[in-house]
């Protein structure tokens, strides 16, 4: 008997659980556009280099075009979709409207989930290759525009919207700081 080359996969995504059987060959970003209808995430290369279809897997960032979907069974998925609460916009999400770091708008999706995984990477104390001092005892380095642009450098946009899209990570980045100290207080 010939092996089987479909599996049956649960997915968790944006907190729901989505049982389907897939083709092994199956990436996540094919499961999640044409399986699921989450079309959010978007197909740019498929090659794992523009970064459109970044989604974040168990909270770090991935590019669904290479990832398998049954290498993905019972992670934690977050598409572009599952970042607002209700109504309220994740703040990466506003920032990005308030400040336009979008034009065509085909790589916002990808570039907010990396801008979210960016600045939790960041307040973690992860260096990047632009960070200067690198020992732990140094702490986050400040998250200056060269940092961020570093820090995102694996999502290209072909409209050129990267001056906004490290002022719309810059400030929600600043956000993120403040609600913490305000926790912390």
């Amino acid at each position: 008997m010939a092996p089987s080359t479909s599996s049956s996969v649960t997915l968790n995504i944006n907190g729901e659980k989505h049982t389907l059987s897939v083709d092994h060959r199956t990436t996540l970003l094919d499961a999640l556009r044409e399986r699921l209808d989450l079309t959010g995430t978007k197909k740019g290369c498929d090659q794992g280099q523009c970064g459109a279809c970044t989604v974040l897997v168990d909270g770090r960032r991935t590019v669904s075009c290479l990832q398998l979907a049954v290498a993905s069974d019972g992670r934690e998925i977050t598409t572009v979709e599952g970042l607002a609460d209700g109504d309220r916009l994740h703040p990466v999400q506003q920032a990005f409207l308030d400040l336009d770091g979008f034009q065509c708008g085909y790589c916002t999706p990808g570039q907010i989930c990396s801008a979210v995984a960016v600045i939790e990477e960041h307040a973690a104390g992860w260096p990047s290759a632009a960070t200067g001092d690198v020992r732990p005892e140094a702490g986050p380095p400040p998250l200056t525009p060269e940092e961020i642009r570093e820090r995102m450098s694996g999502n290209l946009c072909r409209c050129g919207a990267y001056v906004q899209i490290v002022e719309a990570v810059a400030r929600a980045a600043a956000e993120n700081r403040s609600e913490t100290e305000e926790a912390a207080a």
